[in-house]
């Protein structure tokens, strides 16, 4: 490998790369031979004392060349953000530092008291008797409309296709877990974690189907009213009214958040607040404020939404408070800025929710967005 290309490489990794430096790198990383050698040069000079559980070098390469193009605009912020995609591109789940590679001052050393799981799966089932039962993994659970094994509930169809009488379940996700449910019509449903929704243990052919999702976040993949005699289906949350044709979509709407935010991934809806209706389209985002009620629509990317049912965080020129928010929910836990001045610094990156927090945490203090931090018990403080 030329010397002058090993140089930037350690630069660009190390947050010291210019914006010529990472323009010539992008040119060299989009010849497909230099492939090889730059996870060579990875392995041999950066993280060689690490237990590396993945190297995806197309991924990385991807996120060099992507993560350039859209930050070559602004000079030197590129240096900050470029490095954390292209680490976490390269080590998709690993330990990703450790104190001899890179040589911090002992007082910015983490103070680690316990470690942090991440979530899992884990739910309460409120039956329409009242009586609460807790879905765990591992453990099986069983109603005459219902069956779960721990990871998901699955209930079936009615055989009662007419009676008048609706019987509810609520399906409560606590911090740190998420759950799977597949309604008696078909629909599925993925919730985040503290969540909880409302809904029919069955529905009744051709009444309207409707389900409420109480507070949290869920990914709905709604069978369509072509399959249940034209029954349209509706969600509710506390301030809008969503009506769905057959599609798949995103509702977040946490109690702490001042904004309801609904994605639409295929299909149609309307979102209505109050009097006002509005029609989304595919790869649209609805947000409602929740003091002042109005409501507004832009193209977002949908896949970035909805990384979470697939396992990942996707964090794309996101206030670090905003971050820390979501990590909290996961790992359930209390993240406390020391410094407030980090709050509204911006992070990019693509994470596994699988991954320990530390392993987070260690990558945002490597690209110098915090300077230290401390885990004891459930609380976090960044420094």
């Amino acid at each position: 490998m030329d010397k002058k290309i090993e140089i930037i490489i350690t630069k660009f990794l190390t947050n010291e790369a210019n914006i010529d430096e990472l323009r010539q790198l992008e040119l060299w990383i989009s010849n497909s031979k230099n492939e090889i050698l730059f996870l060579e040069y990875i392995k041999a000079n950066t993280f060689s004392n690490m237990v590396v559980s993945k190297y995806d070098i197309k991924k990385a390469k991807e996120k060099i060349v992507r993560s350039i193009r859209k930050e070559k605009r602004k000079s030197n912020s590129i240096i900050k953000y470029v490095a954390a995609a292209v680490l976490i591109g390269v080590l998709a789940s690993s330990y990703f530092f450790r104190d001899n590679i890179f040589n911090s001052p002992i007082e910015n050393s983490p103070v680690i008291v316990n470690t942090i799981e991440a979530g899992t799966d884990k739910a309460t089932l409120t039956l329409s008797d009242g009586s609460v039962v807790a879905l765990e993994k591992g453990e099986t659970f069983k109603t005459k409309n219902a069956k779960s094994n721990g990871k998901q509930i699955v209930y079936g169809v009615s055989k009662n296709k007419t009676s008048p009488e609706i019987a509810y379940n609520y399906l409560t996700i606590p911090r740190g877990g998420q759950f799977f449910v597949k309604l008696s019509d078909g629909t599925q449903v993925w919730l985040n974690s503290e969540s909880q929704l409302k809904y029919p243990v069955s529905f009744i052919d051709g009444k309207l189907r409707q389900v409420e999702l109480i507070y949290g976040e869920a990914y709905f993949d709604i069978s369509p009213s072509t399959k249940h005699k034209g029954s349209k289906f509706k969600i509710l949350t506390d301030i809008q009214e969503i009506e769905v044709f057959g599609t798949e979509l995103n509702i977040k709407a946490y109690q702490d958040e001042n904004t309801i935010y609904t994605t639409l991934v295929e299909g149609k809806v309307s979102v209505k607040n109050d009097n006002k209706i509005e029609f989304l389209k595919p790869n649209q985002q609805s947000a409602i404020d929740v003091n002042s009620k109005t409501i507004n629509i832009k193209h977002v990317d949908v896949n970035n939404e909805i990384s979470w049912i697939h396992g990942e965080f996707v964090f794309y020129k996101k206030p670090l408070k905003e971050i820390m928010k979501v990590l909290s929910r996961w790992y359930d836990v209390t993240i406390i800025f020391q410094n407030k001045s980090f709050e509204n610094t911006e992070f990019n990156g693509e994470l596994s929710r699988d991954q320990k927090i530390e392993d987070i945490l260690e990558l945002i203090k490597q690209t110098k967005i915090i300077n230290a931090y401390e885990i004891n018990n459930n609380t976090i403080i960044l420094k």
